[in-house]
């Protein structure tokens, strides 16, 4: 199926795609009811895989059980998002620790008032948030408690955070109204000074990616088009990173979006293997994984995993390393380990990155 048959297949299934689909081949697809409040940023069906190769960071969400209070929790998460946009992530998994194999991502945010929600639930809010462009916030995030300290954070200021005299190929917006009741077409805001009107008819409220063209008049010229969320990245921008959920670290895997799920895995730990990162070769993966562990590593997470039972860590890995080696301070904290661990992974992840620009 060339590139072109693949878009126009996309474009039948266009819908919000932050927190992607959590389906697989080999698995029945299972219909749930939403209960989140949140509208949920970006879930076009759309599936995540594409020929450009992925970086995934699965994250333990127990590491916001360790801030003394809401505000450092709410700086720890701006971390975390911060080094997922530095470094072109393309999904962040939140793992729960849970013993289940369900990843019910709408039941653990469900009650959007709770003031006490769980570590994944409050790290999995923070980061759709900061991914979001900011004239889209208010209209996709009611407030919420846990949400009180984010205008202390940096911002993310990531390709698809266009200013309002800013024009692109492609922006993010959110659907208002139709029209009128005789024609059809939708009413999108993308952070312009108007908004733009696209052929598609939508439900208020839905975000989409727009495709601007070059007319940059908004009062003529013909109506724009609702593209996959991919498209962007397909034409080599970044757009942001999706977040989604995982129970335990089994769903991790057991729960891919991508077809053929993770074919490279990497567990980082101080436990696991010293080598240099000019030294260390990557295979020519489509999909990567890099693991982090949380107070007690990833050694816990999978000693805590039931579907994992009598499992060893390095098994489930197909790297297991130490990128830290040598450090000085007994522990190294998560936030401290992503930003090291994707600067170590940096230049190995470009050559991979540089093939496949050549090949194609």
């Amino acid at each position: 199926m060339g590139k072109k048959e693949k878009r126009e297949k996309a474009l039948n299934h266009t819908a919000s795609d932050n927190g992607g689909p959590e389906s697989n081949d080999d698995r029945p697809r299972k219909k749930k009811k939403s209960r989140d409040k949140v509208k949920e940023p970006r879930d076009d069906g759309v599936p995540l895989a594409t020929e450009k190769p992925t970086v995934t960071i699965a994250i333990p969400g127990s590491i916001i059980d360790n801030a003394q209070s809401l505000e450092l929790a709410t700086r720890l998460a701006g971390q975390v998002a911060r080094a997922a946009t530095i470094f072109r992530i393309d999904e962040v998994v939140i793992v729960d620790n849970k013993n289940t194999s369900e990843d019910s991502s709408t039941e653990i945010m469900a009650n959007d008032l709770d003031e006490d929600e769980s570590g994944a639930a409050f790290l999995m809010r923070i980061l759709r948030y900061l991914e979001t462009p900011q004239y889209l916030r208010r209209s996709l995030f009611p407030k919420h408690n846990s949400l009180r300290f984010v205008g202390l954070l940096p911002p993310l200021d990531a390709p698809h955070h266009l200013r309002k005299h800013e024009w692109a190929s492609y922006r993010e917006g959110i659907t208002r109204d139709k029209i009128d009741r005789g024609s059809t077409g939708t009413l999108v805001d993308v952070g312009l000074s108007k908004n733009v009107m696209v052929e598609q008819v939508l439900e208020p409220g839905t975000r989409v990616t727009v495709e601007m063209g070059t007319n940059r008049n908004l009062d003529a010229g013909p109506s724009r088009k609702i593209v996959p969320s991919s498209r962007p990245r397909e034409e080599g921008m970044y757009w942001g990173y999706k977040v989604r959920y995982a129970a335990n670290i089994s769903s991790v895997f057991k729960h891919c979006p991508y077809q053929g799920g993770y074919d490279h895995r990497i567990g980082t730990s101080e436990h696991g293997l010293v080598i240099s990162s000019s030294e260390l070769a990557l295979p020519a993966f489509r999909h990567l994984l890099i693991a982090f562990g949380g107070l007690a590593g990833l050694e816990e997470c999978v000693e805590e995993d039931k579907n994992l039972k009598d499992k060893n860590v390095r098994d489930l890995f197909d790297s297991y390393l130490n990128t830290c080696p040598l450090q000085g301070s007994r522990t190294i904290r998560t936030e401290e380990a992503i930003f090291i661990s994707l600067q170590y992974f940096q230049e190995p992840i470009n050559r991979v990155s540089r093939k496949y620009e050549s090949s194609t």
